[in-house]
């Protein structure tokens, strides 16, 4: 029986009037132990602070531009050991009635964690442990953790638990990876429709969903 991690990172903002991001990104990581890219990624950190950079952890939006090359140096040679499941939220789209974050985030997180959950044999998951990064409102936390727990029991046998955690993301090397991959994915989405960070890790990427592509839009 094994444990499923899913590390899950948000990008944009949500902010629905013309002057917010255009999109909202979830992003999902999920892999199991052995995590063998921690090492790799401490090693790196290392390297750098011996260099003259001080690197507490890695956070893309960030770090210069050669940290993050090196960063996506280290992840690209790891890309067969996680999978990457993302949700692309076009915000102009998005029906005023589930806007709300008490409606948004449940509707959105539950379209993430089927495609995680639905890659994995259930029959051999006992645990799925998700992880966020610290959320600094506690309001939202509560949001959060109240969308993800209710999706996870529903998609889950009845033998397997799971739990949702809020972590610091300089406590944990997925997370760190979670943040670049969504970054990548983000920018390539966004305004600078850059694909080079994204076309170095789009091999792990196993499903891409612009949930709204089909949908009418709705105007501010």
């Amino acid at each position: 029986m094994q444990t499923v991690y899913v590390f899950i990172d948000e990008s944009g903002n949500f902010d629905f009037s013309p002057k917010g991001s255009r999109y909202l990104l979830f992003t999902a990581v999920s892999a199991q132990r052995p995590f063998l890219l921690d090492a790799a990624l401490t090693e790196l950190r290392f390297d750098l602070l011996e260099q003259g950079h001080d690197i507490e952890c890695f956070h893309a939006s960030e770090d210069l531009q050669l940290i993050r090359d090196a960063v996506f140096g280290v992840i690209q040679k790891g890309l067969k050991h996680f999978r990457v499941d993302s949700v692309i939220v076009e915000k102009a789209k998005a029906n005023p009635v589930i806007r709300p974050p008490e409606k948004f985030y449940p509707m959105m997180l539950g379209y993430l964690l089927k495609y995680v959950i639905g890659g994995f044999d259930l029959s051999k998951v006992k645990e799925v442990i998700a992880i966020t990064d610290t959320l600094p409102v506690q309001r939202k936390r509560q949001i959060i953790r109240g969308a993800i727990k209710p999706k996870l029991a529903a998609m889950l046998p009845e033998t397997a638990k799971y739990r949702v955690l809020h972590h610091a993301s300089k406590s944990c090397c997925g997370l760190q990876i979670v943040d670049y991959v969504n970054w990548a994915i983000q920018r390539k989405w966004g305004t600078q429709q850059d694909h080079r960070s994204y076309n170095l890790i789009r091999e792990s990427i196993v499903s891409e969903f612009d949930i709204f592509r089909f949908g009418d839009t709705v105007h501010y």
